[in-house]
């Protein structure tokens, strides 16, 4: 195969590029641990797969247990990229999500997307790590 038919192969399965994935997406459990040991930092974070073309425009809101949601957060994921959005860094105004305060996510995007969620747990020397895949609704 040359460079050439190469090259065209690669470009044109870019432009080929299909979204992938829903619009509407649900982590019912979330919780920022309190505290850290070592030196990795306990934290959560949405992992965003966009494989369109198309930039995802995401509208992220935060439920709690006994007050009332964090809303319209926006976060955007270019096309054809990744993002991991720690949860600790999401704000709507001067509020932002408190650590050792259980809360829930809901992520909607004007494209298809795929969203995982991970929690590094380090508030002990046997640190955990939880990843599992949100749940698509549309």
């Amino acid at each position: 195969m040359t460079r050439e038919h190469t090259e065209a192969a690669r470009l044109a399965k870019r432009e080929a590029a299909v979204p992938t994935g829903h619009t509407y997406w649900v982590i019912p459990d979330g919780y920022i641990p309190p505290d850290s040991r070592g030196s990795l930092e306990s934290h959560e974070s949405i992992c965003v797969l966009n494989t369109g073309l198309e930039d995802a425009e995401l509208d992220i809101t935060i439920f709690f247990e006994d007050r009332e949601p964090l809303e319209n957060i926006e976060a955007s994921v270019p096309g054809r990229r990744t993002s991991h959005i720690r949860t600790a860094a999401l704000h709507a105004g001067d509020q932002s999500i408190p650590a050792g305060v259980p809360y829930a996510i809901t992520v909607a995007s004007n494209v298809p997307v795929i969203i995982q969620y991970s929690r590094l747990d380090t508030t002990q020397p046997e640190l955990a790590l939880m990843s599992v895949m949100a749940f698509p609704l549309t």
